[in-house]
């Protein structure tokens, strides 16, 4: 299903008009003449901002909609594997909230169906486009940091009971809750990004602040297939919260990076970028506004509009879950030794 530009805007379902649905509302609003919002299911009484004339539909109606080319999933992360599948086998193009899925083979059923269809499917990881992660992106792929030695990422943030209690999945063993997989998925997808493919992992977690069934601390080990070492942290445990940072040290230079910030930037001939507006979500999921999504549907509307590639497209996106799945099953059973995550 390729969309031309100039004949009729991309149409959109959103599955899930929560918080962040919201967000992908909001940005397809400013795409306006490109993308309309069709239809959502989900959300309050009046719709929610950014839906304007769009109708409101169970799930089911909102991929079935004729209208609708591309289904934007939105829902708790346990789902979103099988709303994917039924979007594709509807013959609708997707757009997933992170993680693509809780588990390998079921991001493998995705893919293998995505591939069948002739379909896209583009997973939100919106931070590889700031500014200063494009950058650092750019100077690793030229070599200006040399040989990559160790990589590290912290994602400490706090939430409270009030959080939890929100929204059951959240909590819930098997729903994707855990401060790895919904609060860390970014920061671990940022590192696979920067650093290439893990060998192998160790790792440990606890619930050592909530009342929950998963995990709200995770500390992992990596080891890359190019040798460099790897660290990721996790927790959300960590009150009043502060912003995630990735770090990377290589042969001839280093780069530490937070959320919208420059930290360090020693790497020779190659000047700062500029930091981006980018707000923490240390405190607040809601935080980070929707200037991320936004440029991520600029890029997906773009590659349907020219039958280009979407960006963090289905194989990209199974990666990140395989090493997620990794650091889960070395937390369980000590060490999970891997290739190509």
């Amino acid at each position: 299903m390729t969309h031309r530009s100039g004949v009729v805007p991309l149409g959109v379902g959103i599955v899930g008009m929560g918080g962040i649905g919201t967000m992908h509302a909001r940005a397809l609003a400013e795409l306006v003449g490109r993308a309309r919002l069709v239809a959502f299911s989900g959300g309050g009484a009046p719709g929610p901002q950014g839906t304007g004339g769009a109708v409101r539909l169970g799930p089911g109606d909102v991929i079935a909609h004729p209208d609708v080319d591309v289904v934007a999933i939105c829902t708790p992360s346990g789902t979103h594997a099988a709303l994917a599948l039924a979007a594709l086998e509807a013959g609708r193009h997707v757009v997933v909230e992170k993680p693509l899925a809780l588990d390998v083979d079921d991001a493998l059923r995705v893919a293998r169906v995505a591939h069948e269809r002739g379909l896209t499917v583009s997973m939100i990881a919106q931070r590889r486009l700031e500014t200063e992660y494009v950058a650092l992106k750019k100077a690793i792929d030229d070599g200006a940091l040399g040989e990559l030695r160790l990589a590290t990422t912290h994602v400490h943030w706090y939430r409270d009971d009030d959080y939890y209690r929100a929204a059951g999945w959240r909590s819930a063993a098997g729903q994707g809750g855990g401060s790895l997989m919904n609060q860390g998925v970014h920061n671990v997808d940022l590192l696979r990004w920067l650093c290439g493919p893990v060998e192998s992992v160790t790792a440990q977690s606890g619930t050592l602040a909530h009342t929950i069934e998963v995990e709200d601390t995770t500390v992992a080990t990596l080891r890359f297939v190019s040798g460099a070492l790897g660290v990721v942290t996790t927790t959300t445990a960590a009150p009043p919260g502060f912003p995630a940072t990735i770090s990377l040290f290589g042969s001839r230079g280093s780069v530490e990076l937070g959320q919208g910030e420059v930290r360090r930037w020693d790497v020779p001939g190659v000047p700062p970028p500029g930091a981006g507006r980018i707000a923490s979500g240390a405190a607040d999921p809601l935080a980070i506004g929707h200037a991320g999504h936004l440029a991520q549907w600029t890029q997906i509307v773009s590659a349907l509009e020219t039958s280009a590639p979407v960006p963090v497209g289905i194989d990209d996106a199974v990666e990140t879950v395989r090493l997620l799945s990794a650091i889960y099953r070395a937390g369980a059973d000590g060490v999970a030794p891997h290739r190509r995550c």
